[in-house]
């Protein structure tokens, strides 16, 4: 998966005629090394995408990581070291550092998130609110960031949402059709935003509960409900407004979950470079 991705991407940057720029500087027979820099504090994912990209442009470029996806680097941080024929290495440079700026900014947006609600028992989760053709490595980013990840797509849990109980008919309707379709295997989950719609799911039954855009107070008295049926508790998950200054009550409440989109759609790039020397 991960060739394959960067194969498309260096393909997008070489276009037509490839590096025309380092192709008329630049003989063939130059030789390069450079390092890879963090230039600000951060978490750092994305290293096996940045050295298929060297790997792809020329086989003969050796990519050395002095660090591991997950690290926590400071500024000046040397993260890996490259050597090999220039063209290459220059060639390969920014497909390199898009996916390490990209991936390290969700890695590092993640760990705020995870940091914040570190004293209790819920985990920031991030959903299927990726960039089209990265939701595999922006999910892995989130895992190296200290979160977790939801359903990956639509084929792997089942998750009724509003829409689909409304034209199912409601919530018990809903969830009897998804328990009749999905066997034992499958995993069902059921959002509500009301208490009384809670309780129908309470009462009906399903694996997982999203509490959607319930205040603290709401999502306490969800809790409660859920510990009290004995034997039958849910995983309960929250949604809704979630950002760094709401998260911390949220967990607090004592939900499972926390999931927002923000750790993947709203993350800043984290500032990384690549200083080269000419051998």
């Amino acid at each position: 998966m991960v060739e394959d991705q960067v194969r498309a991407a260096l393909l997008e940057d070489l276009g037509r005629a490839g590096d025309i720029t380092s192709n008329a500087t630049i003989g063939p027979d130059k030789q390069a090394t450079a390092e890879i820099n963090s230039r600000e504090p951060g978490i750092l994912a994305g290293l096996p995408l940045a050295a298929a990209a060297f790997r792809l442009i020329n086989p003969a470029i050796r990519f050395e990581p002095l660090l591991a996806d997950g690290a926590r680097v400071q500024p000046g941080a040397v993260i890996a070291r490259i050597s090999g024929p220039a063209r290459g290495v220059l060639s390969a440079e920014r497909v390199a550092l898009n996916y390490l700026m990209h991936l390290s900014g969700i890695a590092t947006h993640t760990a705020r998130f995870a940091d914040a609600i570190a004293h209790t028992g819920a985990k920031v989760t991030c959903t299927r609110k990726t960039i089209p053709g990265l939701r595999g490595v922006e999910k892995y980013a989130v895992r190296c960031g200290g979160g977790s990840s939801h359903r990956y797509g639509l084929d792997d849990a089942i998750l009724i949402k509003d829409n689909h109980i409304a034209v199912a008919g409601g919530i018990v309707e809903a969830l009897k059709a998804a328990k009749a379709f999905g066997g034992h295997l499958v995993k069902i989950e059921i959002e509500v935003d009301t208490l009384d719609q809670f309780e129908t799911v309470l009462a009906e039954g399903a694996d997982v509960c999203l509490l959607d855009n319930m205040g603290p107070d709401l999502l306490r008295q969800a809790v409660a409900m859920n510990s009290s049926m004995s034997g039958r508790r849910m995983t309960l998950e929250a949604s809704g407004n979630v950002d760094l200054d709401t998260i911390k009550a949220i967990a607090e409440t004592g939900v499972d979950y926390i999931s927002t989109s923000r750790i993947t759609m709203a993350a800043p790039t984290l500032d990384i470079g690549l200083d080269m020397t000419i051998g």
